[in-house]
């Protein structure tokens, strides 16, 4: 009896000793807090989030997102990753249920004859005149079941950290989805902006080309010098050689949409002549915490955070003594003939506990990582929802400066434009020098070449604005 009293105090104490938990610190609690509302924001109190195909209207654009979307390889990885976080989740959701596996054996022993066993099986006898067969074999089969009971939620915990894994690892791809039709967007607007540039620089050439023979034949007739002709030659020459640069590039632009689209290097279909009529309107940017619900990187970094949460408590069940039971029922003897006897029946049922006691440092260890990633998952979660402000304003600050600016670039276009004619004419008047002529036109084509890339940025800032906000992916 005091026996058994003694036992039940060692018990006692191996459960409270392993209950014992190291203090790892105060957890860090989430800022959720975002300004009243984005500075500059055309309107504070609705969000604009179409679908893609709604805010990009160009039909060649959006067979291109088309096809990435099935394509892309990146895309199509993070799409494995989800099947994989999904099995994860599969794979916990059993861990906390019974499992029975049914088995079979069959063997055979022989012992030597001046053994314990080997004299006890010489002198005993299953029937009279009959003794154990030598070799003695053994035949078994049967089911066996093993239940660890989750008397402190470990493993229900565990499943429930998967189930937000898989579900950040969905807004993992919603981002990708997202990151992939604003790259395309802008890699396709780039494309166009070259376009139109190699074609100013085509109308160019021919301008200089046509002033070039003027000046050749001025020069014949002695009005002005070889210095005069080589400027303009010069200036020819340097021209046609913008369009090589611009060549090259427009090759790197078509081989970057080919890779996302997942093709090898072919021609990419775009109406080039839309350029300058392609929507640079106004978004409606929203609240600010709208970026919370809106933004799949921002829900991703939240749904990893509450997986890092529950981490803590798994990683704190560990210090917890761990309950099981272990059963069986089957069917076991030296011979077929007896396996249809009820006296082969065999039959187990234990339970077990199990508790830490001395050296936990490994279960500390992981109770302490557990509490620092949730920390990081923190840090984390706050610096998603500040970068998404952040390119948010960013973005709708670069629409507004980018639209103004191109109104005041094409101003200065139409000036140079009229210039050039005005210079052509005072020339050929003798009014004005071959230099100015020069001048003239130089600037009018630097000037044009930058007008077509103002666009190109009101363009980018309108696609970085959908991607800012959250996209229009689903």
């Amino acid at each position: 009896m005091r026996s058994n009293k003694w036992i039940t105090f060692a018990l006692l104490l191996t459960s409270l000793w392993g209950c014992k938990v190291p203090d790892a610190g105060v957890l860090k609690t989430e800022n959720k807090a975002t300004p009243a509302r984005f500075n500059h924001a055309v309107d504070s109190l609705a969000a604009n989030h179409p679908n893609w195909r709604q805010y990009f209207s160009d039909p060649n654009l959006i067979a291109l997102i088309d096809t990435a979307l099935v394509k892309n390889q990146e895309l199509n990885i993070v799409k494995k990753e989800i099947d994989i976080r999904n099995n994860e989740v599969l794979a916990r959701a059993g861990e906390y249920r019974p499992f029975v596996n049914v088995g079979a054996g069959l063997g055979a022993e022989k012992v030597a004859r001046y053994t314990r066993d080997g004299a006890v099986e010489k002198n005993l006898e299953i029937k009279p005149g009959k003794e154990f067969p030598e070799p003695l074999t053994d035949l078994m089969g049967g089911v066996y079941a093993s239940w660890e009971l989750d008397v402190w939620h470990k493993l229900r915990n565990a499943k429930k950290a998967a189930v937000s894994r898989y579900f950040a690892s969905i807004e993992g791809k919603n981002f990708l989805v997202t990151n992939l039709i604003a790259e395309l967007a802008n890699s396709y607007y780039e494309l166009m902006a070259l376009d139109n540039l190699l074609d100013i620089i085509n109308t160019n050439i021919g301008l200089q080309q046509n002033i070039l023979g003027i000046i050749k034949q001025e020069k014949e007739a002695a009005k002005v010098t070889q210095l005069a002709v080589n400027r303009f030659e010069a200036q020819v020459l340097n021209t046609q050689n913008r369009q090589y640069e611009i060549r090259q590039r427009i090759v790197e632009i078509e081989n970057r949409i080919n890779f996302l689209i997942g093709r090898f290097p072919q021609p990419v279909i775009r109406s080039s002549t839309a350029y300058n009529s392609a929507p640079v309107d106004s978004v409606l940017a929203g609240l600010p915490s709208q970026l919370l619900a809106n933004r799949p990187d921002i829900r991703q970094a939240e749904l990893e955070l509450e997986a890092a949460k529950i981490d803590i408590s798994v990683a704190k069940a560990n210090f917890y003594p761990s309950f099981g039971i272990k059963a069986g029922l089957g069917l076991q003897a030296f011979n077929p003939v007896y396996l249809i006897n009820p006296e082969s029946i065999l039959v187990n049922l234990a339970g077990d506990m199990m508790a830490p006691l001395v050296n936990k440092n490994a279960i500390k260890a992981t109770y302490f990582n557990a509490n620092a990633q949730q920390i990081q998952a923190v840090y984390n979660y706050e610096r998603s929802i500040l970068n998404g402000y952040i390119e948010v304003v960013n973005q709708l600050s670069g629409m507004r400066n980018f639209s103004d600016s191109y109104s005041t670039k094409a101003r200065e276009v139409a000036i140079l434009t009229q210039s050039i004619t005005i210079s052509n004419s005072l020339f050929r008047s003798a009014r004005a020098d071959y230099m100015e002529v020069l001048l003239t036109q130089r600037e009018a084509l630097e000037s044009k070449m930058e007008l077509i890339e103002i666009r190109m940025k009101q363009l980018s800032a309108r696609v970085n604005v959908y991607r800012a906000l959250g996209g229009g992916w689903n």
